[in-house]
């Protein structure tokens, strides 16, 4: 024993000057994010967090504690933030859910060995390098009750036009098919899952008599489990903020169809100058996210198989 604990003794480190230094230096090249952090995120949520208790107006320099009014007034008056919630809870469920079955077919068709394979993976990319408010701008076009490129292609197969995001039935529908079209980046992601599948497992399928159904359910899905998890994580906390599409193709019509929560929170700060008010609509979004988050992290454990997993 005696043995035993001088060589621990032995084996413990002893920082030198020029350990601390080192330390010293790695603190230093972090502090630009660190501080970066702090100041444009941690300190502006600490902020928010006091203002959503105030009525407080930026151009009028006003601030009056009101307590939790905001908060009362948001749930049991404002039929805006009813309307909103619904609209993106709508959109949320259904573009992720759609997103990731898209990009999931999307990266299967990728991961097949054909000729001209890198060419098809780049092209399928290109919609998610595409700018925000220019991709906004093309769809605009593609929408167009008149003379859209959409609309053309159901004429050409003897179908009824649509409104598309002029209608308040199919704007979010509209929306969700705009998002799939640019699921590109989630399908990049499944594709590095997918090559990482053990081939073994899947010749042990054949093997023993399965079809491709039963590599797709019983190998496929379990190993890449971890990628639909992570996905699914930023899908849904990237679509309960959507805010570009509404602002620039609808302006939250027609008839608040499309008015997302960020949107209402845009116009509640910096159109009714109504900080304060902002504020409380975005922590409440903010537990919203976290509240969905918390309950896939919980479940998590059913369907996600990690590699360590028997």
């Amino acid at each position: 024993m005696e043995t035993m604990s001088l060589h621990r003794n032995k084996q413990k480190r002893v920082w030198t000057a020029d350990d601390k230094n080192q330390n010293l230096m790695g603190y230093l090249f972090a502090s630009p994010a660190i501080l970066g952090l702090v100041i444009f995120t941690i300190l502006p949520m600490i902020a928010s967090l006091f203002l959503s208790f105030t009525d407080y107006s930026v151009l009028n320099l006003h601030l009056h504690w009101v307590g939790t009014q905001n908060y009362t007034h948001i749930f049991f008056n404002d039929i805006f933030f009813r309307k909103s919630l619904l609209v993106t809870f709508t959109y949320a469920i259904g573009s992720t859910a759609a997103t990731l079955v898209a990009a999931l077919i999307l990266a299967l068709l990728m991961n097949a060995k054909v000729r001209g394979q890198s060419i098809f993976r780049t092209l399928f990319y290109l919609p998610v390098i595409v700018p925000a408010i220019a991709s906004n701008i093309l769809w605009m076009w593609l929408f167009n009750p008149d003379f859209g490129l959409l609309n053309a292609i159901l004429r050409f197969f003897g179908l009824p036009k649509s409104n598309w995001v002029f209608d308040e039935k199919t704007a979010i529908p509209s929306l969700i098919l705009m998002a799939v079209w640019a699921c590109g980046g989630t399908a990049l992601i499944f594709l590095a899952g997918l090559q990482d599948v053990p081939e073994t497992l899947l010749e042990d399928v054949e093997v023993e008599g399965g079809n491709w159904w039963d590599k797709f359910v019983h190998v496929i899905i379990p190993s890449i489990s971890p990628i639909i998890f992570f996905n699914l994580i930023m899908g849904l906390i990237g679509s309960f903020q959507t805010f570009t599409q509404a602002y620039v193709m609808t302006n939250g019509g027609p008839n608040n169809a499309t008015l997302f929560y960020s949107l209402l929170i845009y116009r509640e700060a910096f159109q009714d100058n109504q900080m304060g008010y902002a504020s409380a609509l975005a922590w409440i979004l903010f537990v919203i996210i976290g509240i969905f988050t918390l309950f896939i992290f919980r479940t998590a454990k059913s369907w996600v198989f990690y590699g360590s997993d028997k």
